[in-house]
C-alpha cells in the first residue's frame, strides 16, 4: 500500500507519516520498483496504534518506548498521564475562572482589563500587605467581581486582610455574594465555615439575612454564634433563643446580650426576652457563672418584667448574683 492510500485510509497525512519514519516510529516494510514507500498491513496497524496512543496524550518519544520496549510498564505511564491531565485541567479551569471574572467586571477598554487582572493577581499574592491593598483598592478602581472577593474571603487566614476583604465584599455585593459565602458554611473545614459566617454577618440585604437565618440551625456552634448576634442586630426575633444559649454557655455573651437589647425594641418584646432569661435563671442545672451572665443581660432590657426580675434577684441566695442585681437596679433608678 503506497503512502497516499495509507494517508487516505488512516487519516494521517503523508507529511506526518514521513515524520514518523524519520523518528523510527514506523518504517515502510518495502519499496516499489520505482522506489516508492510500500506499507504492509502490519505497518498500517502500527500507525493506528501510534494514533491511539497519541489520543491519550503520549508524546512521540513515549509512544516509541511503549511500542518497542518489552519491559515498558503501561501502569506508570498511565498514572503520569492522569496527573498531567489533572494539572492541565486545573490550569485551564483557573484561566476560565479568571476570564469570567474579567468579563463580569464589564471592562470598558484594555486599561480596565489590565486593572482587573492586577487586582486579581493582588488578591492571590503571597504577601498579606499586597492582598490587603488589593482588597481595599477594589472599591475605588475597576470593581473586582463579587465571586473573586468571596473566594478570597473564604480562604484568607490573615486577620487584617480578612477584615479588608469583608469590607470590600460588603461594598461590592449585589446579592450574589451571600449565596457564594453560604456554600462555605458547608465546608468540612471549621475555619472556612467561620470565615463564611463572619463575612455573611457583615453583608447587607435580605439575601444575607436569609442565609444567616438558615445558619441558626447549623450544627457548628461557632457558626450559630456569629449568625445569632448579626440577626439580633437586624431585629430578627428568632435569634433570641440562640442568643440566650450563648449567654448561658459564655460564648460571645456580651455581643449576645447587646443583640437581645436591640430585639427588646418595645415593652412586649422586652418582657418576652426577660421572661426567657428568668426561666433559664430558675433552672437548677444552670451553673453559677451562667446565672451571673443572665442577670447582667437583664440590664439591657427595658420594661417592668426585667425590673421585677432584678428586684427578686437582689435577694438571691447566690451573693454574686444578688450584688450584681442590686448594682443594676441602682443604675436603672439613676436613669
Amino acid at each position: 500500500m503506497l503512502i497516499g492510500e495509507v494517508a487516505r485510509r488512516s487519516g494521517v497525512s503523508a507529511r506526518m507519516l514521513r515524520h514518523y519514519e524519520s523518528l523510527g516510529l514506523v518504517r515502510p516494510s518495502g519499496r516499489t520498483g520505482s522506489g516508492y514507500r510500500e506499507y504492509s498491513g502490519e505497518d498500517v496497524r502500527r500507525i493506528f496504534h501510534i494514533e491511539s496512543l497519541r489520543s491519550l496524550g503520549l508524546s512521540l518519544r513515549e509512544i516509541g518506548r511503549a511500542l518497542d520496549d518489552p519491559g515498558f510498564a503501561p501502569s506508570a505511564l498511565v498514572d503520569d498521564l492522569v496527573r498531567r491531565t489533572r494539572d492541565r485541567i486545573a490550569a485551564e479551569t483557573e484561566l476560565l475562572t479568571r476570564l469570567r471574572r474579567i468579563d463580569a467586571a464589564d471592562p470598558a477598554g484594555w486599561e480596565d482589563v489590565l486593572q482587573v487582572v492586577a487586582l486579581l493577581q493582588g488578591l492571590g499574592a503571597k504577601s498579606p500587605d499586597a492582598r490587603q491593598r488589593a482588597a481595599l483598592s477594589s472599591a475605588h478602581e475597576v470593581p473586582v467581581p463579587v465571586e473573586a472577593l468571596a473566594e478570597a474571603a473564604l480562604s484568607e487566614t490573615d486577620t487584617n486582610v480578612a477584615g479588608a476583604l469583608r469590607w470590600a465584599l460588603a461594598r461590592a455585593d449585589d446579592g450574589g455574594g451571600a449565596a457564594l459565602l453560604a456554600e462555605g458554611l458547608g465546608s468540612p473545614v471549621a475555619a472556612v465555615r467561620e470565615r463564611a459566617v463572619q463575612a455573611l454577618a457583615e453583608l447587607p440585604g435580605e439575601e444575607a439575612a436569609a442565609r444567616l437565618w438558615d445558619a441558626l440551625a447549623h450544627p457548628d456552634v461557632v457558626v450559630r454564634g456569629y449568625a445569632a448576634p448579626a440577626l439580633g442586630a437586624r431585629g430578627v426575633a428568632d435569634a433570641a433563643p440562640t442568643l440566650i444559649d450563648m449567654i448561658v454557655e459564655g460564648r460571645n455573651d456580651i455581643d449576645a446580650a447587646d443583640a437581645l437589647g436591640v430585639l427588646a425594641s418595645d415593652t412586649a418584646a422586652a418582657d418576652r426576652i426577660a421572661t426567657a432569661l428568668v426561666d433559664r435563671l430558675s433552672h437548677t442545672a444552670t451553673p453559677a457563672p451562667a446565672r451571673g451572665r443572665l442577670t447582667q443581660a437583664l440590664a439591657s432590657l427595658p420594661g417592668p418584667t426585667a425590673s421585677r426580675a432584678l428586684r427578686e434577684l437582689s435577694h438571691d441566695g447566690d451573693r454574686a448574683v444578688a450584688l450584681t442585681a442590686t448594682y443594676l437596679l441602682r443604675l436603672r433608678d439613676a436613669r
